[in-house]
């Protein structure tokens, strides 16, 4: 076999080997779906889950690619569970590469427990204003058009939680904004907790 043949033959393992961890955690990430609960503070259809967590362990281990890789099977598998006309499976991709993209971007730039910290509280601050704008203009407008649910009833749902909210702007800015820094934080923990210790498996 030639060097040629033989750097070939590595990159395909590589390749390989890659997508086999891009698979396992996105099963991974779709299990962990399930395991969510609400914050008595907010809005009951705002929930707590870390199926982002497997996607930003491949980001960190094999670039942003792979983490986005793992939100794209998460979500697909949940299409066939889908009770928001993919809506909903929508809006929690959009929310997992607004956060897994920046955060393994700046984490591959200079890889070091700083810059992870740096990159998952940008990843957070960039998901939690993305996803404001998202839900503002698009999110909770869809849920009427394609599903009949009336924003009015969606913002029902918020003031119930928190009396400040009377309008979809508000709703956005005590209900959706603050809960996603929360979710952000959270993952964040979760994150620089286990990263690390599984940091040998992932890179084997």
């Amino acid at each position: 076999m030639t060097a040629v043949n033989q750097k070939t033959f590595k990159s395909e393992i590589y390749q390989t080997r890659n997508m086999t961890k891009i698979a396992v955690l996105g099963v991974l990430a779709f299990i962990i779906m399930f395991a969510e609960f609400p914050l008595p503070m907010f809005a009951a259809f705002l929930k707590i889950d870390f199926s982002d967590v497997p996607a930003l362990l491949a980001g960190f281990s094999m670039g942003p690619w792979a983490g986005i890789m793992v939100e794209v099977v998460k979500n697909f598998l949940h299409l066939f569970k889908s009770q928001t006309a993919f809506i909903g499976e929508a809006a929690n991709l959009l929310t997992g590469i607004l956060l897994v993209a920046p955060a393994s971007m700046i984490y591959s730039a200079h890889k070091s427990k700083k810059t992870a910290i740096i990159g998952l509280l940008a990843g957070t601050v960039i998901m939690a204003a993305g996803m404001s704008i998202a839900n503002y203009f698009c999110i909770v407008p869809l849920y009427q058009k394609i599903l009949n649910i009336p924003t009015q009833a969606v913002i029902a749902m918020g003031s119930q939680a928190n009396a400040r909210i009377i309008d979809l702007k508000t709703l956005v800015v005590y209900g959706i904004l603050p809960f996603n820094i929360i979710k952000g934080i959270l993952l964040t923990i979760a994150t620089a907790l286990i990263y690390k210790r599984l940091s040998p498996l992932l890179h084997r």
